[in-house]
Order: structure tokens, then sequence, then C-alpha cells
């Protein structure tokens, strides 16, 4: 603990008195401007080297997301919805490049050198694109799926986005859309006259693949500049790493999130910019909700007994998410976390290689070895979500009224409650023997 962090405490110990709850040492670090995840070199060292090896897998879903969502849209047979055309691949990112909105990462608008490399060559040599993907030796977008299938199964968390989608103006927009998309295809057209629900709610699921896309492609340069910062000694501790990311979640709060689907040359906005959709409400607080905390149980990896109340009764009580993870029954193939474990696994920084080179139990053993990183990793985002909301909506940490202080250890406490639960990993990230 710096001596920074030790005088915040102090500082804050004689305005109120300490915290009786569960996790007291955490809500104090909280108060102090940390994070849940320790402050040590290695934890550090640990988040942004998988922060880099998580955005070059990222740089692909964002842009295949979207082009689900613009492109494939309702194919019925969407075979090469995973061969991603050069027109995406060289798409500019919103906040790289020199061309960006708002410019987080110094490096370039398009696809990751290391991405093109890898799609290239994958883990084996130069091969027909369909080759590497009949092999798996390819990125791994059913993650990215997945993450998006959990958004659209826990709706209704807040928002403006989520009601837009069972409003008439949505239906219709969606219908124009889909009458245009089949006008060359009569079997197509009877059926959707014959079930209009079954095409509208594939629709609705492709604005959650825009969603999610526009989310990350904001995500992806975020974590890029946050590997560069570290390379270069700018950030030098997980507080400052938390900072970071609650920055750049306030800086880009209001990017629009929309759902466009171009066909044959022309746009159909299904849901349009001008409906002021904003990332942080519509994607970023709803993907931390759905994917952090709820998703699903993962099929495959135990039992559940719903009559013992082994599953809750009400969506909102779902506590899948990798913030519970058991990592090694999720280190199992075809499951949505070892997936990207797999992704993530290619683009890992020399710096963690050697950490996991020290720590496995060979290469067999460096999936689960990242997926502790990962989900330590994320307690650090979920602690910038935490932060930004207590800033958004409370109060100062250095404010000097008590009433003002309570008000914020009372959110605090609230936001912990979540992780009494025996399943939860935020008493396991406290140690490095966490392995």
């Amino acid at each position: 603990m710096t001596v920074t962090t030790e005088m915040q405490l102090q500082s804050l110990s004689a305005k109120l008195p300490p915290s009786t709850h569960e996790f007291s040492e955490i809500i104090h670090r909280l108060e102090a401007g940390g994070a849940m995840l320790p402050d040590t070199p290695e934890n550090l060292m640990q988040i942004i080297g998988i922060y880099k090896a998580y955005a070059v897998p990222m740089d692909f879903y964002w842009r295949d997301l979207l082009y689900i969502a613009e492109r494939v849209f309702l194919n019925p047979l969407p075979f090469f919805k995973y061969f991603l055309p050069k027109e995406y691949l060289d798409l500019h990112n919103h906040y790289a490049g020199d061309d960006a909105d708002l410019r987080i990462w110094r490096g370039e608008a398009t696809a990751h050198p290391e991405l093109l490399a890898f799609i290239e060559k994958g883990e084996t040599t130069k091969l027909p694109k369909l080759l590497h993907h009949l092999w798996h030796d390819r990125i791994n977008m059913e993650f990215a799926e997945a993450c998006m299938q959990a958004m659209f199964w826990h709706r209704e968390m807040g928002g403006q986005f989520d009601p837009y989608l069972d409003t008439d103006e949505y239906k219709a927009n969606a219908d124009r859309a889909i009458k245009a998309y089949f006008k060359k295809n009569p079997v197509m057209l009877s059926l959707y006259k014959l079930f209009p629900d079954m095409f509208l709610e594939q629709v609705r699921q492709l604005s959650y693949y825009s969603n999610l896309g526009l989310f990350w492609e904001v995500m992806a340069p975020v974590f890029f500049e946050m590997s560069d910062l570290y390379d270069e000694g700018k950030i030098t501790t997980v507080p400052e790493a938390m900072n970071f990311l609650v920055n750049g979640i306030f800086a880009i709060a209001g990017r629009p999130i929309y759902h466009h689907v171009y066909i044959d040359g022309e746009c159909y906005e299904i849901i349009p910019k001008s409906k002021g959709f904003m990332w942080l409400y519509e994607a970023a607080l709803p993907y931390v909700e759905a994917v952090f905390y709820r998703t699903a149980p993962f099929r495959g990896t135990k039992s559940y007994n719903a009559q013992a109340n082994e599953v809750p009764q009400d969506q909102k009580d779902f506590h899948y998410g990798i913030l519970y993870a058991d990592i090694f029954p999720v280190g199992t193939a075809g499951i949505p976390p070892t997936l990207l474990m797999q992704d993530m696994l290619h683009f890992l920084p020399p710096y963690l290689v050697e950490y996991y080179q020290k720590h496995c139990r060979g290469e067999d053993d460096m999936l689960i070895q990242l997926a502790n990183t990962f989900q330590r990793s994320m307690y650090c985002v979920t602690s910038a979500v935490i932060q930004a909301l207590r800033t958004a909506l409370l109060y100062p940490l250095d404010d000097t009224n008590p009433r003002h202080l309570q008000a914020n250890r009372d959110f605090f406490e609230m936001q912990l409650d979540r992780f009494k639960r025996p399943e939860a990993r935020l008493r396991n990230i406290q140690t490095q023997n966490y392995r």
C-alpha cells in the first residue's frame, strides 16, 4: 500500500467509523480510490498483460459482430459469417488512428497487425481460410456470440435501447429491412408473412450484435493504450490502471449505439443514431451486468438441481459470470470462457508468458492460469465501473461531509454484497496464491 493511500485511509477513518462489512478492508480500499484487486506489481503486470492479449481478438470480435449485424443480417445459411471481408478488416476504429473521433489508442485504426498475422497463418501455416476454419485454427467468434446472447437473454436491464426493440417504430424499421433483404426471395417472404414474430426476434438479436460490436470497438483501443502506457512506465499501479478505465468510461459515455443494415448499397436504419442511445447506459452497463455477473450455467460443467434452488428463479439473481466462475470446470472444450482463453493464448506479451512458465504445471495448465488472470482483470474493470457509478451518482472520495462519505460507503457496501455468495472469487483474488 502506498503512503498516499495510507494517508487517505487515515483521513477517512477520522470522519467515519470503520466499516463492519464482511469485506471491510476492500470497502476501505475503494473509499481510498483503490480497486477490489490489491495494488501489487504482480497484479498490475497480470491485468495489463491480459488486457493486451484480450484486445487483439476483441479487434476481430467487434468487426465481425458489426459485419454480421450490418451485412449477413438474416441470411438463412450464414456459413461464412466468420469470414471477415477486407472491407471490415480495413474498417477504421473510431477511437484509434489519425482520423479518430476521439483518439484513445495511438496505434492504427485498421485491424491490429498481430491479428492479421494470425488470420493469415493461425497456429499451423498459411492455408485457405476454409481449412483454418474447419481445423478450428481461428479466432473463436462463438465466445463473442455467447456474450451477445447473454445480453439478449438478460433483457430489461435499464436504459432505453432494450425497450425500443418492442416499439411500433422499431418493428416498422425492421419490417422495411426484412422486406428489402428478401425482395428477390419469395419463399422467405412467404415465411415472413406466416411467422413475422420469428423474423422480428432475429432482428432484435442482430441489434444486440451491433450493440456489443459498438461496445467492444471502444474497449479494444482502451486496452491497447493501457498496454502501451504500461510498457512506457506510465501506468505503475492498479489504481492508475483502474482510473484510466474510469476516465475512458466518461470520455466515451455518449458514443451513439445504433443498428444499420446495408442492402444493395442502401442503408436501412433499424435503430437510428438520432434516437440518442448512449454507450454507457445502453451497452457498457448492460454488458457488465449480463456477462460479468449473470450469464447462465455452462452446459456440461456440472448438474444443477432446480428443485433445490441451485438455479435461481429470477434472472436477476443469476451468478454465473466471470466474477463467480470456477476456473477448473470452466476450462473445458467448447465452454465460452475457454474459447476466449484459447484466443488470448496467441497474443500474450512476453512478460506474461515468462510469468506463466514459472507458475504453470506445464503448457496444458496455461489456459487455467490465463483464466485466473482474466478473472483478476475483470475485477479491476468492475471496480472501474463501480467507481464511475459512484462518481456519477454520489460524492467525491475526498468530500468533507460525513453524510456524503456515509452515502458513498453505503453504495460500496451494497455493490460488494453481491460477492457474499460462496461462488464469488473476490476472496480468492486477494492473495497471489490463487493460481
